[in-house]
């Protein structure tokens, strides 16, 4: 894909989430991520606070959480409006950037926690994005990422385009920008395969 067509999903994708923001809040302000929380808090092997990356933070509910728990949490999306409502949720400091054009600082975070948003990503950007991740980590920090699990295919799903990837085929990805494997799992927690739809994975930058 070009550039233009890949600025194109964008848009359409986050044109949705912008025009059911108020809905799309209130649909998932309680859902239960703590497993996801914990295991990216839990790699993370330097002295707490921590400075945490929450990409595609969405209204703001995990960057609330992670500031209650004494870090300093900083979001950034691509949503004017959950970019304001983020910050008014949760107090903290919230950058509106697209995906697909990150500009951040080098070496800034301890974490970053991808809850629910990579899958967004066309396969044929997502080596960028996550050579833009891998940049803003420190050495030695963790990437959490969760994503709906599939056969490796991408499309447009309604409004949003998604990609589906397997455990092999993600890792792979991760690998080739550089991060180390540090462990994955299903969710939710409890129940056949089947009907475990999220796969979630935590990864580390090497220290050198």
């Amino acid at each position: 894909m070009h550039d233009e067509v890949h600025d194109d999903i964008a848009r359409r994708t986050l044109a949705h989430y912008e025009h059911h923001a108020e809905s799309f809040f209130a649909g998932t302000v309680d859902h239960d991520v703590s497993q996801n929380i914990a295991a990216l808090l839990e790699a993370i092997e330097a002295p707490a606070p921590y400075t945490i990356l929450d990409l595609g933070c969405g209204p703001g509910r995990d960057l609330k959480t992670f500031s209650a728990l004494g870090h300093r949490a900083i979001g950034v999306d691509g949503s004017e409006r959950f970019v304001a409502m983020a910050h008014d949720y949760s107090g903290c400091e919230v950058w509106r950037q697209d995906f697909l054009h990150l500009d951040l600082p080098p070496a800034m975070f301890d974490g970053i926690f991808a809850n629910a948003v990579l899958f967004h990503v066309p396969s044929a950007a997502l080596p960028q994005v996550l050579a833009q991740l891998f940049a803003t980590l420190k050495p030695g920090g963790v990437l959490f990422s969760s994503n709906p699990r599939g056969e490796n295919q991408e499309g447009w799903n309604g409004a949003r385009y998604g990609s589906y990837y397997d455990y092999a085929t993600w890792e792979r990805f991760l690998l080739a920008a550089g991060f180390s494997a540090l462990h994955h799992y299903y969710r939710p927690p409890g129940l056949p395969r089947e009907q475990q739809p999220w796969l979630a994975s935590v990864w580390r930058k090497p220290v050198c």
